[in-house]
């Protein structure tokens, strides 16, 4: 008995102990010995003999759980001492997170938009025809239409090709007065310098009963936008043409790399395309069952304002996941 408690008071580390404790209590040791031997002590002892193997057992776990809560709190203290920090040196590599540049972009964007008291409002990846294409007066041959530009699924649903879906769900949802933006992801069938399968938009719409909604309202809000992002830049209105808007324009914007004199990223026009809008058709307020209003809408890539704002030139890096680019956002 005394041996044994020696070789429990005797240990320094918990491994020591662990070991102690095999040889004292496990299946095999010293106590399961003794009680072993109950089989050949006479009777009339056995009861004797029971309780004095219990009182020790009783005394050296009693000792071996002393003996371990010191081992550990003493074991607990030599971590912290090991692994202690001093949180007062002073280290260069301080490593902090960024946004992607898309998303910083994308949150730009919707800052000034929601200044200007427009809503956010969201529609489903997965579309169907009228969403997409019909509402929108995109008639069965456009181009849009093609298997090149669109995922389209087994089930005749679609991978939206732009937000503009959104658009006609607000509309069919709510009634005027309309003045909301759609930011989200879009799909194409497409992938080069310029282009990747996937790719974000926001796009914007207001609506307002009679004639309260004109070009000069569009163009006042499209330059006031643009110079926000890009500072003090010139802001020029071509005629285009886009089925679900009537008249149609592009938007350019004076080079910010050349200042409008010429250069490779603007092919030495001196213009930048940014986006495209017009005042809504009135087919496409005929989709949706909307009389006597008037509006605009508009679109652009924020990968493509992301890609100026930081001059990246390639747009397909932004989905590469290359720390090198995007620790330069930090």
């Amino acid at each position: 008995m005394q041996a044994l408690v020696e070789k429990i008071t005797q240990c320094n580390t918990l491994k020591d102990l662990e070991a102690v404790r095999i040889e004292i209590f496990g299946k095999k040791g010293v106590l399961a010995q003794e009680f072993a031997k109950m089989k050949s002590v006479p009777n009339e002892e056995k009861k004797a003999f029971a309780q004095e193997l219990n009182r020790q057992k009783s005394q050296l776990t009693s000792l071996f759980d002393e003996k371990l809560e010191v081992l550990s709190k003493e074991a607990k203290e030599q971590t912290m001492r090991e692994e202690a920090v001093d949180v007062t040196l002073y280290s260069p590599l301080k490593v902090s997170g960024a946004l992607h540049p898309v998303n910083e972009t994308m949150n730009r964007m919707i800052d000034y938009f929601v200044s200007m008291n427009f809503t956010i409002e969201d529609g489903p990846f997965i579309e169907d025809d009228f969403h997409n294409f019909e509402a929108l007066n995109l008639p069965v041959y456009h181009p849009a239409r093609d298997m090149q530009d669109t995922f389209f699924l087994n089930d005749g649903h679609l991978l939206r090709t732009h937000t503009s879906p959104v658009q006609i769900r607000t509309m069919l949802s709510q009634k005027p007065p309309i003045r909301m933006i759609a930011p989200g992801s879009v799909f194409r069938r497409d992938f080069d310098l310029t282009h990747t399968p996937m790719f974000h938009q926001i796009e914007g719409l207001v609506v307002e009963e009679g004639d309260g909604v004109s070009f000069s309202h569009l163009k006042f809000i499209l330059e006031d936008f643009l110079r926000t992002m890009f500072g003090d830049v010139a802001v020029r209105f071509r005629p285009s043409f886009f089925p679900f808007t009537e008249p149609s324009t592009e938007v350019d914007i004076s080079c910010i790399f050349c200042e409008g004199t010429g250069c490779r990223v603007c092919s030495h026009t001196g213009w930048l395309e940014i986006l495209g809008a017009g005042m809504v058709d009135s087919n496409v307020f005929k989709a949706v069952g909307y009389e006597n209003v008037s509006g605009y809408a508009f679109g652009l890539g924020i990968e493509r304002i992301a890609m100026l704002l930081h001059q990246i030139p390639d747009l397909r890096s932004m989905f590469e996941g290359d720390l090198r680019l995007l620790e330069q956002f930090r």
